[in-house]
């Protein structure tokens, strides 16, 4: 070390090790509610969807034509989708959580579904983003933007990445 100077846990900026823990320990809990959504959304368990929102949360698309506000707003939105919706599977990719506080948290969520909508097979690339908040009841969305880079019929899927819109 240069300096004489010691890099181990005691002279961590990121804190302490108990601290460092927690943090991870909090980050696996956000992780499994990403899961969690994914599984209960495809499977329409939606008792179970009810409880990954915060009470006060927000639910929104990116294109404006999702927005519900409160949990009760939040179910009447997925109650209005699924009525269009027949079977669906969620993959989540890429998982990017970015603590603000040891109670909330922002987060990056990059994925794939594929979807029947209407009697057609769609598939869709899909990011959200998202703020997470600790409750009593664990880690919840307090807020989930969901953007679509496409959400299209099957059949126009070859050559999507090529298209301008």
């Amino acid at each position: 070390m240069p300096d004489g100077a010691s890099h181990g846990p005691h002279t961590d900026p990121a804190g302490s090790l108990e601290s460092r823990i927690a943090r991870l320990e909090a980050e696996s809990q956000i992780r499994q509610l990403i899961a969690r959504y994914s599984f209960c959304i495809d499977d329409r368990r939606l008792d179970e969807v009810r409880a990954l929102f915060a009470e006060d949360a927000v639910l929104r698309s990116s294109d404006g034509v999702m927005h519900a506000e409160g949990v009760e707003a939040i179910m009447a939105q997925y109650a209005g989708r699924f009525a269009v919706l027949g079977p669906g599977h969620h993959v989540m990719h890429d998982v990017q959580i970015d603590f603000d506080s040891a109670t909330t948290a922002r987060g990056r969520v990059a994925g794939h579904a594929e979807l029947w909508r209407n009697d057609t097979m769609m598939v869709a690339a899909i990011r959200y983003a998202d703020r997470y908040r600790q409750t009593a009841q664990g880690w919840k969305f307090a807020e989930r933007t969901i953007g679509f880079l496409y959400y299209v019929p099957v059949e126009a899927y070859p050559g999507i990445l090529g298209r301008t819109d």
